[in-house]
């Protein structure tokens, strides 16, 4: 049986496929697909072009650690690492043994890059110390994941050997976190500013969130020129103050996936999902985050031992999925592709 798409559609998957971008009327169509539709397929098929021509068929794998277990009194309702979630009740660090070990492990089965990731209240300095440990333990580069920084900070976190630092404009930012989304605009520009990579994903997305709020976010990704970006649904943890909204399926991520890597056209290095699965690498997602130490969606401090994937798993579904993880990262490379100025 023959198929043909509406024009309309035609029409933005076009203009997806020559990386100019796409508008936020024409996202938030796609967005608005029937999930099991062909124009969903279509979508997804440009969105997995796109990205194999643009990334040379590279599938990134770049290693999570989280440092620190705490009941973090910023109580985002999304994250287990938080006082009123329950699930931790005492403050630990995980050694430097321990993180230099996870590092060097990394670095033998070829890890592209490794985020550090901390709780709000962890101390900056220390962040900066095990920053410049693993400078000089691997030759990986380091991205960090902490709170809201200051020109000065970003400076300080360059001097300590990191190259980038992920950072998102969260969903129901100021509504189920503590932040305002002026703030974290204002630590994406420090970002801009010092010379770190801004690494993104639109997350924690759960079935809650408006697709105009989505797509406002992928734009955003855009306008500020992330190194990457992508999607992440919200993982609820038992006891989680989210369970009563539900989740999101890997499928309908897959097709935000698609239309934010049509929204993105030539600006990233690496599309994102997380966690990771198959469905994503057939929708435009070629970067995955194998993880151990503290994550905010599980309730074991170690993830490694919980619900994080390993790095061995990784490598074999993007494998699987015909992306080549052994060539080299395009994250870090130089000349990184910079979008106009934001307003």
């Amino acid at each position: 049986m023959s198929f043909k798409l509406s024009p309309r559609i035609e029409e933005i998957l076009k203009t997806g496929e020559d990386f100019v971008g796409i508008s936020k009327d024409d996202a938030l169509l796609l967005m608005h697909l029937d999930l099991h539709s062909k124009a969903v397929y279509a979508l997804m098929a440009t969105a997995n072009r796109m990205s194999r021509l643009q990334f040379a068929n590279k599938g990134e794998k770049h290693l999570h650690i989280g440092l620190n277990v705490e009941p973090c009194p910023k109580n985002c309702r999304f994250c287990s690492l938080t006082r009123k979630a329950g699930v931790f009740h005492e403050k630990y660090e995980f050694s430097e043994e321990a993180i230099v070990n996870w590092a060097r492990q990394g670095e033998a089965l070829g890890t592209d890059g490794i985020n550090l990731m901390t709780t709000g209240t962890y101390a900056f300095q220390r962040l900066l110390e095990i920053g410049r440990l693993l400078s000089g333990a691997v030759s990986v580069p380091l991205v960090a994941n902490t709170r809201d920084i200051s020109h000065k900070e970003g400076e300080a976190l360059l001097d300590a050997g990191f190259k980038g630092f992920y950072h998102a404009v969260r969903l129901g930012e100021g509504i189920d976190t503590p932040f305002s989304v002026q703030r974290r605009i204002q630590t994406i520009q420090v970002l801009r500013d010092v010379g770190l990579l801004w690494m993104n994903c639109v997350e924690p997305v759960g079935p809650e969130h408006r697709p105009e709020e989505i797509v406002d976010l992928m734009i955003l990704a855009r306008r500020y020129g992330a190194a990457y970006s992508g999607v992440m649904r919200r993982i609820n943890f038992p006891g989680s103050p989210m369970q009563k909204h539900g989740m999101i399926s890997e499928l309908e991520m897959a097709r935000m996936i698609s239309v934010s890597r049509l929204v993105m056209g030539d600006i990233p290095r690496a599309h994102c999902t997380h966690e990771p699965n198959s469905v994503a690498l057939m929708a435009g997602a070629n970067l995955f985050f194998p993880e151990v130490g503290s994550n905010p969606r599980d309730g074991c401090p170690d993830t490694g031992k919980g619900r994080g994937r390993t790095m061995e798993a990784c490598v074999a579904m993007l494998t699987e999925m015909d992306w080549d993880p052994d060539r080299p990262s395009n994250c870090f490379a130089p000349g990184l592709p910079s979008c106009s100025e934001p307003p």
